[in-house]
């Protein structure tokens, strides 16, 4: 049974899959696919089903749920850090209601979480790496950055407005935020969604425990960070919490999503489902 694996290409994601795309632990018989597209192009495949496993936003989850439960590992949280609103003038976030944003899609957690923070603004969809680019142009008056370039608009002369990690550990007492996690479709079965949750954990156990290597292999996506950079960039998005999300992080993704509903940012209550 060959089970198509959809995630970002990514150094981080890559990291994660580093020892099911090279033959480093036991498929237990299956054969894997990757299928690498942005994240907001998954959110909306994801949305009709496409893929077994697929990486999938956290918001986009409250769109999915009736076809996919979360896996228990392969998330990616912010712990006190997460995507951020840069610009080249430095103003005050309450007047974010007044600027024109790029955002890297609607689907994804970062936009979700601005929204909460503040509802008005102009958005421009543009795809997450030429976001920086568009700030720079004067296209926009902002740019809601997630991915590398958390670690790149400071040496290109742009200023930080808002770190939405820095906002939600405020607001909810120290809860990480939940940006994305990998879904598996429920149509497989129980069994075979137990299956994978256990294959996926073991690639990224494995990815942890030999990380020289799991990087040398992440680094083909690394989108000209250094090694140096890179390395940081894989540690903020996983780690012991992509292993396991932990009460904690189980908590944050419910409330994130309760709150996005109280707020009528997405249509309906979700109660979120994690296999392992």
């Amino acid at each position: 049974m060959t089970i198509h694996i959809a995630h970002s290409p990514d150094s981080d994601d890559a990291f994660m899959f580093y020892a099911l795309a090279e033959h480093k632990i036991d498929a237990e018989g299956l054969e894997f696919e990757h299928v690498l597209k942005d994240i907001e192009t998954l959110n909306r495949d994801a949305m009709n089903g496409k893929y077994e496993i697929s990486a999938v936003s956290i918001h986009a989850y409250a769109y999915l749920a009736d076809k996919y439960a979360l896996l228990d590992s392969g998330a990616s949280m912010g712990e006190k850090y997460g995507p951020m609103v840069i610009s080249k003038t430095p103003f005050p976030v309450s007047d974010l209601k007044n600027k024109k944003v790029a955002v890297p899609g609607t689907m994804t957690s970062a936009y979700l979480a601005l929204k909460m923070v503040e509802p008005n603004f102009e958005q421009v969809v543009i795809p997450f790496d030429q976001i920086i680019e568009a700030v720079q142009e004067g296209k926009v008056d902002c740019g809601l950055i997630i991915h590398e370039g958390q670690l790149q608009y400071q040496a290109m002369g742009l200023h930080l407005i808002l770190d939405l990690g820095k906002w939600w550990d405020e607001l909810t007492g120290g809860l990480p935020l939940p940006l994305g996690g990998n879904a598996v479709r429920r149509n497989l079965g129980p069994e075979m969604m137990h299956k994978l949750a256990r294959i996926q954990r073991n690639s990224i156990a494995h990815g942890l425990n030999h990380r020289k290597e799991a990087l040398a292999h992440a680094m083909k996506y690394a989108r000209d960070l250094s090694e140096k950079d890179a390395d940081t960039f894989v540690g903020m998005y996983v780690n012991q919490r992509t292993l396991d999300y932990g009460a904690d992080g189980k908590k944050a993704v419910q409330l994130f999503l309760d709150m996005a509903y109280d707020k009528k940012l997405i249509p309906h209550k979700v109660a979120v489902e994690f296999i392992g």
